[in-house]
């Protein structure tokens, strides 16, 4: 009998792997992407000293008003946006994107997307 991987074992095995070539730095920060089925976190993370210096996601309260009837790629967006202008409003100019394994489509581009429309570069 054959064992068939768990897609999330990959996923956690893709993002370890990519995680020994990206780091934050307090003049680059991290920004860290998961997804689960129903909702997205995206938080900035300064690894040198090992806090998080912006966070947003779907559950929080202020968010779900303005979510209200989107779908789930819509919502990333709008979560990706909002994560951009609190990053800024903390000066906060320049990332690394940490897809935490993801494919680089869907919903973790359209997040990505948001944050550059923001002003978030990377």
């Amino acid at each position: 009998m054959i064992n068939k991987n768990d897609k999330n074992t990959v996923r956690k095995a893709r993002h370890q792997r990519m995680r020994f070539a990206i780091k934050g730095t307090s003049e680059k920060p991290r920004l860290n992407v998961y997804r689960s089925l129903g909702h997205i976190y995206a938080q900035i993370i300064d690894d040198e000293r090992g806090i998080t210096l912006v966070s947003c996601n779907t559950t929080q309260n202020d968010i779900k008003e303005k979510i209200n009837k989107l779908t789930r790629k819509e919502q990333a967006n709008v979560v990706g946006k909002i994560l951009g202008e609190k990053a800024v409003a903390k000066k906060i100019k320049t990332v690394v994107f940490d897809r935490g394994g993801y494919l680089y489509t869907g919903r973790v581009k359209a997040l990505a997307d948001g944050a550059r429309e923001a002003g978030l570069e990377f």
